[in-house]
């Protein structure tokens, strides 16, 4: 995921990206503590989206705004505008990191264990509003994830790995694998 985001460099070969710059990636870290306490209004946390891609330009245009405020509407936020982004629930707070992804990008999102301290209704409508992104507006979605009920459920292809590579294909594929198997605790698709 590093090499993706371009934070570290691929210890051999090289990562291409068709016609998608670095600067067109959508990031939706893992939250940490510290993430759930930033002091800032959820608009303000939804707009700095829009900050790779900006160069040296000191304030927002108008597009940007109207990009923020349409992302926040479509993920049902819009209301929180100027709320505090430390005063909403944990749900409330991965859309409002994933409207600020989307103001980065309409084509590639990379998704950091999204569903991570979530409830079990948060984390089915996070995962509803992911593969909608995905069918509905044609953006490519690469997650990490444990949850690998959930990865077969809503995934077209599956990486799985340990320290290296164990399986790269389809679901259908990987539903037929003995790795999945033991890690989904059922049996084998016929």
């Amino acid at each position: 995921m590093k090499g993706i985001l371009g934070l570290l460099k691929p210890m051999s070969g090289h990562i291409t990206f068709n016609s998608i710059e670095q600067n067109e990636i959508g990031y939706l870290p893992q939250q940490t503590v510290v993430q759930k306490d930033f002091p800032a209004s959820v608009f303000e946390v939804v707009l700095s989206g829009c900050l790779n891609r900006r160069g040296l330009l000191p304030f927002y245009s108008k597009k940007e705004k109207t990009m923020a405020n349409e992302n926040m509407k479509w993920l049902e936020i819009d209301e929180l505008k100027k709320k505090s982004y430390s005063d909403l629930s944990g749900g409330q707070q991965q859309r409002v990191l994933l409207a600020r992804a989307l103001c980065a990008t309409r084509r590639l999102l990379v998704l950091d264990e999204p569903v991570t301290g979530l409830d079990p209704i948060m984390t089915s409508e996070l995962y509803t509003l992911i593969n909608r992104l995905n069918q509905e507006q044609g953006i490519t979605i690469i997650m990490v994830s444990h949850d690998m009920k959930s990865a077969v459920q809503y995934g077209t292809k599956i990486l799985h790995m340990k320290t290296s590579s164990v399986f790269f294909g389809l679901t259908e594929e990987y539903l037929n694998t003995a790795i999945c198997h033991k890690m989904m605790g059922g049996v084998r698709n016929a």
